[in-house]
């Protein structure tokens, strides 16, 4: 397994795991590489150090894989609360969102937190003129779903 650092044009950094150096190219390809935060599909790889082992035996527990895991998992655990904490107390509008929120933000719709769909565009319009939005952090893996 190949371990790559990517970037997508939004400068979001991840990481993907592919079997070959070429499965990334190939996938890239054929638009099924894309960014975890915001699903931009512009993705490259960005410059990372080899991995290279050491004479020194290290802790397991003190290894940089684990505290790069051990992050992740404390980081997709605090996402989750959050976007729980959005579905459980804020108005889910659908794909009404750019709407409402620019309604909101206008002061013609009643002043309160709403999460739904947008486009990209949209979005863009949105920030472009100054309406206060953040991505919602995506729903978690579930285990069923992965390899």
């Amino acid at each position: 397994m190949i371990r790559y650092a990517l970037l997508c044009d939004r400068d979001h950094e991840f990481e993907g795991w592919f079997a070959a150096s070429a499965d990334f190219d190939d996938q890239q390809a054929r638009g099924l590489v894309e960014c975890p935060v915001c699903a931009s599909k512009a993705v490259r790889k960005a410059i990372m150090a080899p991995a290279v082992s050491g004479t020194k035996a290290r802790s397991q527990n003190n290894s940089p894989s684990h505290i790069i895991g051990q992050n992740h998992q404390m980081m997709m655990e605090a996402m989750g609360r959050v976007r729980r904490h959005v579905e459980e107390n804020f108005d889910d509008v659908g794909d009404a969102f750019a709407s409402e929120a620019r309604a909101i933000h206008e002061g013609r719709s009643e002043d309160r937190g709403i999460y739904g769909q947008a486009t990209s565009k949209e979005v863009r319009d949105l920030v472009e003129d100054g309406v206060p939005i953040a991505p919602l952090p995506p729903e978690p893996v579930k285990k069923t779903q992965l390899n």
